[in-house]
């Protein structure tokens, strides 16, 4: 923080374009030049200006946030205090007759038999990680929150209707011995791109979401130049060779249900290369953690993705840290698809996002959550109706971006 962060004070000049309506950085207009911060407030504990009389200075807009920093400050200290931690003890498969319940984060932890947890604090530790797998589940369940009541569009019912006949699928009756042998589908294909954090999760967080469908198998496959960074020492990158010509780094050991593959490579390089082809919207889905589709800084690495993603026809589940950062992705996929896009989940808070805050290290002011918000689009599709007797066909689409 002391050496990247700089001072919000106005007096200073500015370091950089605003991000948003509400950037202190939007504020400064004056001509001291930019220094970093230094002087902690004294009841966060974080460093959030250059000296004292800046502080001062700026001490009502802080206090807006002074107990959010705090409460991440203590977070923070709590990893590092070498305390046991229960709450990490994750529970394995249940019987099939006891339901989870995605309501909220308190019924799902009670119906999936977590250890209990009883305190704010393991409670945004435990959610911090989980937030992940259980974001994808609880929008691919069929028992998932979102139904047509609560946002899910028509056409999202159609696509995910689909995903969850395969997910959900009936006993087959089979069984050890020869005469009970049965065919067994494909997995379901997660193709996360844009990877950072979440493929570094423990792999016992990503089982979570086997256990949500116990009938299911699964292969994540994480892609992007950022999927392994530090994470040599764990997994040395392979040489590509013509038996892995993408330098895939696979991992098939984690019991019979999942699987990973990590990519460090962008997603339209592959896809273009028909890695991947052809995409099924029965067992296919895109997942896109916090991508940054419309930020100044990233929107040029999707645009040659994006067009790929429509012409696939399969969900896009994306999520966003705050409000503003997902509909500015929204707002970018508007533009970019230019009406070739039906959105499958309307924006909105996410009833699993992560309960605890993360700062920005280059900004004291900057304070977000992991998946806050929740939303899904895929390219649309068309139906052509056939009238005999006439010369004439008529093309219906799907609900688009406003019903």
């Amino acid at each position: 923080m002391r050496q990247n962060a700089y001072c919000p004070h106005p007096d200073h000049q500015p370091t950089r374009a605003p991000i948003n309506p509400d950037d202190l950085e939007a504020q400064k207009t004056g001509a001291v030049p930019p220094r970093h911060v230094s002087h902690e407030c004294p009841d966060c504990g974080i460093p959030v200006a250059c000296s004292e009389d800046h502080f001062v200075d700026t001490y009502e807009s802080h206090l807006e946030i002074c107990d959010v920093l705090r409460q991440i400050n203590e977070d923070d200290h709590d990893l590092l205090s070498g305390r046991f931690f229960p709450e990490f003890e994750y529970p394995g498969p249940q019987i099939d007759e006891a339901q989870v319940n995605l309501i909220n984060w308190d019924t799902l932890l009670y119906s999936r038999e977590f250890n209990a947890v009883n305190e704010a604090r393991p409670m945004r530790q435990v959610t911090r990680l989980l937030t992940y797998p259980i974001t994808v589940g609880s929008v691919l369940h069929e028992l998932s929150p979102y139904n047509l009541k609560d946002r899910l569009t028509p056409e999202g019912l159609r696509s995910l209707s689909a995903l969850r006949y395969t997910l959900h699928p009936p006993r087959t009756g089979g069984g050890i011995d020869i005469k009970g042998l049965r065919p067994n589908p494909p997995p379901i294909r997660l193709f996360i791109l844009g990877a950072r954090a979440e493929s570094s999760l423990p792999r016992e967080v990503w089982l979570q979401l086997v256990h949500l469908f116990p009938r299911s198998t699964f292969h994540l496959i994480f892609i992007g130049p950022e999927s392994m960074s530090n994470r040599e020492h764990e997994f040395p990158l392979p040489k590509r060779e013509g038996s892995n010509p993408w330098g895939a780094i696979v991992e098939d050991r984690l019991g019979g249900q999942m699987k990973i593959s990590t990519y460090v490579e962008y997603f339209h390089t592959l896809h273009e290369a028909q890695a991947f082809a052809p995409y099924d919207p029965y067992f296919d889905a895109f997942v896109l953690f916090h991508p940054g589709l419309g930020h100044p800084a990233s929107s040029h690495e999707w645009a040659s993705t994006l067009p790929q993603l429509l012409q696939t026809k399969v969900p896009v589940i994306c999520t966003g840290y705050t409000d503003f950062d997902m509909q500015r992705d929204i707002a970018w996929v508007k533009e970019q698809a230019r009406g070739e896009a039906d959105l499958l989940l309307e924006p909105g808070e996410n009833r699993f996002r992560s309960l605890r805050w993360d700062l920005n290290d280059l900004d004291p002011g900057d304070v977000s959550c992991g998946n806050w918000g929740v939303w899904a689009f895929r390219g649309k599709r068309y139906e052509a109706d056939e009238y005999r007797g006439k010369a004439e066909g008529e093309q219906k689409g799907g609900a688009g971006w406003d019903r």
